[in-house]
């Protein structure tokens, strides 16, 4: 997610340990077992530690299928001439897809933040597993039905440094969870707090310094983190394939969402870079890997505020949804903020001019580029973004409320249980976003730098697929301004101008309904993905499957049906003008591992005053408001070391083209091709209830390919 910065004092963090307490739980992860470590046969300075999760840990559909979590280590100075003097551990965690594993692309996912984890994409979206509610005291995980692993093997990277479960120095200390602060070390003898929401455990050191603190630095991590995983795993990297039945289908996909409108086209931009580096003999080439890059998709990506800025006052109060946050007054007011001088708009160009001068290879290191930039950041996000959180709404959805409690952070928990961590052999405590990253990435204004519109009109030069996909209930990202973004990159490409004139064509995600639209030439495309909040995955895991697969097969995203992209163009209305009713607010829920964002005001008061109950990592009034979930769960659920009944034991292998499903009775598997939309045309996705259950309820033939439809 994009996050919207606050800043603490030093007296404001001392009062707080003096106000709370020496009441404290310890949740320490277990010493780490069986696990394998190497040398990365690619570059013998970086190690793999790594081990196969036990069965039950993120159950999917065939028990067959792979999975390996562990840690590249970069040890210091292995940026240089980057200054890093501390070691970079980072984690990931791989899955093998359902169907020809050994055959199938690879798919790169990361979140944004700048500080957020990519488990949040993994269990909260778009992942093999989501973590479900068993019993009273016990998690376990079930196969999600439209994870990304049904057409991809997939690796999920938590980075920069710090984020998630990636550390510089294990660290011991403790995490207040009303206010979401680590302190480093652990805090005894002084305060008074709750025991249920104070934990001592093991994080990473918290020292913003410690990490990188721009996209480019981390762009030069995460491809020296690659060359260690795809050279330990070259049966997964489909660049080493010398028999690849389907070369410029097979490939590396980068993903990425929120912040990751700026991570990644630099990562793509970079790979390439060191690609070109590799074939002139600046790089060496016994022990460097290419990374070859199919295709970029950018989810509800904060790309540029020069181009997105104006927006978000139209956004608030010009929607499809009918929803309007503020007066025509205050919009004015905010549009003014934008453009006037000394405004946001003028700051992002001062911060830009100067980085140029100063600091062209943006290393964060020239102290009045990243006091311009820093200025740029905070102006806009206080005078042009953050107006809105006064009407109440949230910023990642806003149809609704806050706290909103969409999507589920049930996962929090679970990623924090001591079998769960024994199981992925994990040093530290799991924590969804890093204070230091979001601190180390603002003290440079990583964000307003720029740079990544001809990145990515770059790499479209170089025959990599750009794809930009936007839900249309986010405010933060919203899909106005990224549908602005788009314009831009091919204002930019030398081989997108046909793009203007290509119409809106509905995204067909099966025979009952309409997920979207999408505009498309050749290796640009832009899709409005309907009744989304940031999170596009958790909100319409179908349609967000679908654009994904017909993204990394190369078709028609509209229908998924083969297109020639030299040619091909998207046919349809100029604009996306399709307007949406807003769902009813959902029902409250208190994740004590996400007070900020899904506890009322009432929630923490009954925390700090030891009130109410906590089951599974939910605060309720009485244990008697716990709902125990249906007995049915036992059939889909696993846990670390059981399996569920439900899972098959064997992968499916396909034969002719690829990702033709198996033809069965009980396996999601494949992905749906239209031959014309449904009639009467039906837009939008299942209910929150519905979209999150595992219930296959209808097996359906269309075109020759199977297809599932999801029920509540």
């Amino acid at each position: 997610m994009r996050l919207l910065y606050e800043t603490r004092t030093t007296f404001s963090w001392i009062l707080l340990l003096l106000l709370h307490s020496s009441n404290v739980r310890a949740q320490f992860p277990p010493s780490v077992a069986n696990v394998t470590t190497i040398r990365s046969p690619a570059d013998g300075n970086i190690t793999i530690s790594y081990k196969s999760p036990v069965i039950g840990t993120c159950t999917t559909v065939f028990s067959s299928q792979k999975q390996y979590t562990g840690y590249v280590t970069l040890p210091p100075f292995t940026l240089a001439p980057i200054q890093q003097d501390y070691t970079i551990n980072t984690f990931f965690w791989f899955i093998e897809a359902r169907s020809n594993p050994s055959t199938a692309p690879l798919t790169i996912y990361i979140n944004g933040g700048p500080g957020s984890s990519s488990m949040v994409g993994l269990f909260q979206e778009s992942g093999p597993c989501e973590v479900v509610e068993v019993a009273n005291g016990k998690l376990g995980t079930q196969p999600r039905d439209w994870g990304w692993d049904r057409s991809s093997n997939v690796l999920y990277i938590d980075q920069p440094n710090q984020v998630g479960f990636s550390y510089d120095t294990p660290s011991n200390g403790s995490l207040d969870l009303i206010s979401g602060a680590i302190s480093v070390p652990t805090i005894a003898g002084i305060l008074d707090q709750p025991t249920d929401t104070l934990l001592n455990g093991t994080f990473s050191s918290n020292d913003y310094q410690n990490t990188a603190n721009t996209t480019q630095i981390a762009a030069y991590a995460i491809w020296h983190m690659l060359q260690g995983f795809l050279g330990t795993f070259p049966q997964y990297n489909p660049g080493t394939r010398s028999n690849s039945s389907q070369p410029g289908v097979v490939g590396i996909n980068l993903f990425a969402e929120s912040y990751g409108g700026k991570y990644g086209p630099v990562f793509a931009t970079l790979w390439e870079q060191q690609n070109a580096a590799r074939l002139n003999g600046s790089l060496p080439r016994n022990n460097t890997l290419e990374i070859r890059l199919i295709s970029l998709g950018i989810m509800q990506g904060c790309v540029d505020d020069l181009v997105q800025g104006r927006y978000y006052p139209i956004f608030a109060n010009n929607n499809t949804y009918g929803i309007q946050a503020y007066s025509l007054q205050q919009e004015l007011d905010i549009a003014n903020n934008y453009l006037n001088a000394n405004g946001c708009e003028q700051l992002i160009q001062s911060c830009r001019d100067a980085a140029n001068s100063m600091d062209p290879l943006n290393n964060g290191n020239n102290a009045n580029v990243n006091q311009l930039c820093q200025t740029a950041e905070q102006t806009c996000n206080s005078d042009v973004i953050g107006p809105f959180q006064a009407s109440g709404r949230d910023v990642y959805d806003i149809s609704q409320m806050t706290p909103d409690p969409f999507p589920p952070s049930t996962y929090l928990e679970y990623l924090n249980s001591a079998d769960v961590q024994d199981s992925i052999g994990v040093v530290v405590n799991y924590t969804e976003t890093s204070d230091s990253v979001a601190t180390a990435f603002l003290s440079t204004g990583d964000y307003d730098r720029g740079n990544q519109i001809p990145d990515m009109a770059y790499i479209l030069s170089l025959g990599v697929r750009v794809a930009l996909i936007y839900g249309d209930r986010d405010y933060i990202c919203n899909w106005l301004g990224g549908e602005a973004i788009s314009f831009s990159i091919a204002a930019q490409s030398t081989t997108t101008a046909p793009f203007y004139s290509a119409g809106y064509a509905e995204i067909v995600v099966n025979s009952s309904y309409v997920g979207g639209v999408v505009r498309q030439y050749g290796n640009l495309s832009f899709s409005r993905i309907y009744d989304s909040g940031h999170l596009i995955p958790a909100y319409q895991p179908e349609t967000a499957f679908t654009v994904f697969t017909r993204i990394i097969m190369g078709t028609d995203i509209s229908t998924g049906e083969p297109v020639d992209l030299n040619t091909f163009a998207t046919i349809g209305d100029a604009n996306a003008t399709f307007q949406n009713t807003a769902p009813e607010p959902y029902a409250p829920k208190c994740w004590i591992r996400n007070v900020a964002g899904s506890c009322s005001n009432e929630d923490v008061s009954m925390l700090e005053n030891e009130q109410g109950v906590i089951i599974n990592g939910v605060l309720y009034n009485a244990s008697s408001d716990w709902q125990p979930p249906p007995s049915t769960i036992q059939l889909n659920a696993g846990m670390p070391g059981s399996v569920p009944l439900s899972m098959t034991a064997t992968t499916t292998t396909t034969t002719g083209r690829l990702f033709a499903p198996t033809i069965s009775q009980h396996l999601p598997t494949g992905v749906y091709v239209a031959t014309n939309t449904p009639t009467p045309s039906a837009t939008g996705a299942a209910t929150p209830s519905a979209k999150n259950s595992l219930s296959l309820s209808l097996w359906a033939f269309a075109t020759g390919i199977l297809y599932i439809l999801v029920t509540g």
